[in-house]
């Protein structure tokens, strides 16, 4: 919440307190342990500002109807200097509470005063978190899983920092292994297909024109030289060409999609530097591995998997968990993040229980590794799925959607919903310049707002520091609504935060510019006495303020005219 909506609140817990304890000394209620009780907004707002249920919670205690004890906390209350206007028992016995004036003049003032910090917290202060997003491939174009991913892990990474937390973003770099392995063998065959005759392609190889390119990119700088040397040196001579081309293509490709990373991790430094060997030895002295027929087990099953797994098989090559294991101590222990947090598809479900299981053997709280699993992205155009692209007619990557629709409507969009719900891509909707368009709607509230205020100043009626006079003239249900709804942008961001929802930030936005169409409609700005007319101007100038953080989080724009 806001410094004031938490200062109401607050205020509101300690006048029902010191009521209830008046009313104890007073001989009115028996002495009795006030336990915690609930302050909520009640859905309609009629009802009051904040709903108390302390009458209910302590019925027990006190030995009396609910009812009863609310008219004697209620008539102990005492209202002066707090945000508290006037009361009401509704019900059973809730004390339902109206606000002053005052406290949504200084919510406006807070916005005003802390502008593009405004939503920010120290929730999280102190806490070390590493966010690890993407992560392709390198061995060929990143796809849409991945183009939701990037936009997910991306927010979720600036959203945990704007809840306080210390945060950093990773792409960890699969540069060795079995996918390896197979780019070098395609890179080798079609580089060997320019020079002979008969050469065919396994069905299991990589047969993407990138691999073509890469093989005669190579040819141009070393001709047939490479032909008849070994088949080992030159797959690694290919392979040393063509990987870091794909890694460079990587980066640029993220940095078009507004995402730059803290540190591009690569697996082939774990086996460099003795770290994924150094795992299995101490698997081994954690006495939960096993050997069968010369392969090296880990007993899974004694940590709630249902099977166990090979860490390394009887030809002493690892299995592909070993270096994740090696990765993950490598964030939790060696670098020490208080949390890593793994954006990955949703197939990724039983990986994780294996991941988790072996950090646990080796003495790692595994608490400290959470993963948020991705469903599948279905590209929708004219109502129907597609899977290819007509242009190329080949499968849409990253960097064909953006050529397609605007990066803003992309990182939107593949935020509007929680990352374990399967989502339908709308691209026509994407491109459409209308309301029906959620970021195109966003960011058309702004851009009417700094428009209202262009348009003012250009009469000569400029903004300037509103009284707490001129801000207590807003009183409309439009008005209250408004600032209400942008006093809760701090609680709205931590609450992203914990739930690892960048989601709920979108859904923020749409919720903000409907209530401000919604106050624009019904309280004219322009025309009104002067105080009036400065209040809703600062009333405007403060949503925009809210909008443009929000977008601001998303790194969407927020364009001052459309």
């Amino acid at each position: 919440m806001s410094l004031i909506v938490d200062k109401a609140k607050e205020q509101i817990k300690d006048l029902i307190l010191a009521a209830a304890k008046t009313a104890i000394e007073k001989g009115e209620l028996e002495n009795a342990t006030l336990t915690d009780f609930a302050i909520e907004i009640p859905a309609n707002r009629d009802h009051g500002d904040y709903a108390i249920n302390a009458a209910m919670v302590w019925a027990r205690a006190f030995h009396k109807a609910p009812r009863q004890i609310a008219e004697l906390v209620t008539a102990n209350l005492d209202l002066e200097n707090t945000y508290i206007k006037s009361f009401q028992i509704a019900g059973p016995g809730f004390i339902n509470l109206f606000l002053k004036e005052d406290y949504y003049a200084d919510i406006v003032t807070d916005v005003l005063e802390k502008k593009e910090s405004y939503g920010k917290s120290d929730f999280g202060k102190g806490k070390k978190v590493l966010v690890e997003f993407v992560s392709a491939n390198p061995t060929g174009p990143m796809h849409i899983g991945n183009a939701r991913g990037g936009a997910l892990g991306d927010c979720l990474a600036a959203v945990l920092e704007a809840a306080g937390y210390y945060t950093e973003r990773e792409f960890y770099i699969n540069d060795a292994g079995n996918q390896i392995n197979k780019f070098g063998l395609s890179l080798d065959l079609r580089y060997l297909q320019l020079y002979k005759d008969g050469i065919e392609m396994p069905e299991d190889s990589y047969h993407g024109e990138d691999i073509i390119n890469h093989a005669k990119e190579f040819a141009e700088i070393y001709g047939d030289s490479f032909v008849e040397k070994s088949e080992e040196e030159r797959k690694t001579a290919l392979v040393e060409f063509a990987l870091p081309k794909n890694i460079e293509g990587l980066k640029t490709d993220l940095a078009k999609y507004r995402i730059t990373y803290n540190t591009w991790f690569k697996e082939s430094s774990l086996h460099k530097s003795g770290e994924t060997a150094r795992i299995i030895e101490l698997l081994k002295e954690s006495g939960y591995t096993y050997e069968t027929e010369g392969a090296l087990w880990f007993k899974a099953t004694e940590f709630g998997c249902d099977k166990d797994f090979v860490l390394v098989r009887a030809n002493s090559v690892p299995t592909y968990i070993v270096p994740d294991i090696a990765y993950h101590y490598n964030k939790l222990v060696t670098r020490g993040f208080d949390k890593a947090i793994d954006v990955l598809g949703a197939d990724h479900h039983g990986y994780v229980p294996r991941l988790k299981g072996a950090l646990t053997a080796l003495g790692v709280d595994a608490e400290k590794l959470d993963v948020v699993l991705m469903q599948m992205v279905r590209l929708v155009r004219d109502g129907e799925v597609i899977k290819a692209s007509k242009r190329s007619g080949k499968a849409i990557t990253l960097v064909t959607l953006l050529d397609e629709v605007p990066i803003d409507a992309a990182r939107f969009f593949f935020n509007l919903r929680e990352p374990n719900s399967h989502f339908d891509f709308d691209l026509d909707l994407a491109v459409n310049e209308s309301n029906s368009n959620p970021v195109y709607y966003v960011q058309y509230a702004y851009a009417r707002i700094c428009s209202i205020i262009r348009n003012l100043e250009s009469e000569g009626i400029s903004i300037k520091t509103p009284t707490k006079e001129e801000l207590n003239k807003l009183t409309a249900p439009e008005e209250k609504e408004l600032i209400l709804y942008i006093s809760g942008l701090t609680n709205e961001i931590i609450t992203a935060a914990k739930s690892y929802d960048p989601a709920k930030l979108t859904h923020y936005a749409c919720e903000i510019a409907t209530k401000f169409h919604k106050f624009y409609a019904a309280c004219r700005v322009k025309g009104e006495d002067g105080e009036l007319m400065m209040a809703r101007l600062n009333l405007c100038k403060a949503t925009a303020i809210v909008i443009k953080n929000v977008l601001d989080l998303l790194k969407i724009g927020a364009p001052e005219k459309m």
